[in-house]
């Protein structure tokens, strides 16, 4: 029983809902996931054999966490200004309707790629995730220091 609750705990402090203290932890938790998918879709899109099955459960995955990283750049996070290391551009504060846009964007194609990979053809799926990575690759070149 000890056992059990020691687990339990350990996985808890562990876990990115914990970190919301630290926003900077959270964010780049999140973002890994974010990685995670992207690079399991990549996999499946460039397989002989496509999963329909298997890429519409990681798009459906991306769309739900696409919603939550946004939050947790609270003003005082960019890179420098905290005690973690992020690559967070200050432009991302001082140009806070650009980067909303950005973040709009990346929802909306995000949300695309869950519809397409619902109903659409491999064509159709491979067409939209390169969309979504499109996005991505925006974002990171306006707003993140690589």
């Amino acid at each position: 029983m000890k056992t059990t609750l020691m687990l339990s705990l350990c996985a808890l402090l562990a876990s990115p809902a914990f970190a919301a203290d630290d926003p900077v932890t959270a964010r780049q938790a999140i973002f890994k996931q974010f990685k995670k998918d992207a690079a399991a879709m990549g996999k499946l899109v460039k397989a002989d054999n496509f999963s329909k099955d298997e890429f519409s459960k990681l798009a459906m995955h991306l769309d739900a966490i696409a919603q939550q990283p946004w939050q947790h750049f609270p003003a005082g996070t960019a890179s420098g200004k905290t005690s973690h290391e992020t690559d967070a551009k200050a432009e991302i504060w001082s140009k806070s309707a650009d980067w909303n846009k950005a973040v709009d964007n990346f929802k909306t194609e995000t949300g695309k790629l869950k519809q397409v990979a619902a109903n659409g053809d491999a064509a159709s799926i491979k067409n939209q995730f390169g969309a979504v990575q499109k996005s991505c690759k925006s974002c990171h070149d306006a707003f993140r220091k690589d």
